[in-house]
């Protein structure tokens, strides 16, 4: 069954419009965005985007550039990755120890 065939649609659109700036925010690193050009690519008006901000902003997601007028991501994104692979790597362990253990038979 996919998404749109569900009887409940639980897709919140200010929730979709936090992930795509987090998306939007993604690669400015160095020089961050103008909260104005981010209104403008997520079609929204300006105190929306604040709003955004300010959410991600208090999850430690996003933060004011130095310079004082724009805005980048955190690096909690990378955290999240890290702890990603590490996962995998984890897996990746279990499934050879189970390989090797039964590869002895």
């Amino acid at each position: 069954m996919n998404a749109k065939s569900r009887a409940t649609n639980y897709t919140s659109a200010p929730l979709q419009r936090l992930l795509q700036l987090i998306d939007l925010l993604a690669g400015h690193e160095l020089q961050g965005l103008e909260p104005g050009a981010i209104a403008k690519a997520l079609g929204c008006a300006a105190p929306v985007t604040t709003r955004d901000l300010d959410n991600l902003r208090t999850a430690g997601w996003a933060e004011l550039h130095p310079n004082g007028k724009t805005w980048r991501l955190t690096p909690h994104v990378i955290e999240i990755s890290l702890k990603h692979a590490a996962a995998l790597r984890a897996g990746r362990q279990d499934l050879n120890d189970v390989e090797q253990r039964y590869g002895r038979i």
